[in-house]
């Protein structure tokens, strides 16, 4: 008898079996430090943030990061979230 021949597994949580979670669940275990974990962690949230808004990631961290160097107002730090993203060089439409 086998381990897998215990009758019918229960369904996996959703994306458990993702290509992406795993690869990060290992990814994580060789993070260096509980800090460095966190700072990965947030990087992956933001990218997977602008990937649900429809933007590039890239594009949005270069043109996020341009605009904070450039001296951003931290009282506005809403606008540099990623669904109010607008790179630099194009303007929303007047409503």
């Amino acid at each position: 008898m086998r381990a897998s021949d215990n009758g019918p597994r229960p369904p996996a949580r959703h994306g458990q079996n993702d290509r992406a979670i795993a690869l990060g669940r290992k990814n994580y275990l060789f993070a260096g430090a509980d800090t460095g974990g966190e700072r990965a962690a947030a990087l992956y949230t933001i990218v997977q943030t602008a990937k649900l808004n429809g933007v590039n990631p890239q594009a949005y961290l270069r043109d996020t990061l341009a605009k904070i160097a450039d001296g951003h107002p931290i009282n506005r730090i809403d606008e540099l979230m990623p669904w109010r993203f607008w790179p630099t060089n194009v303007q929303p439409e007047a409503a």
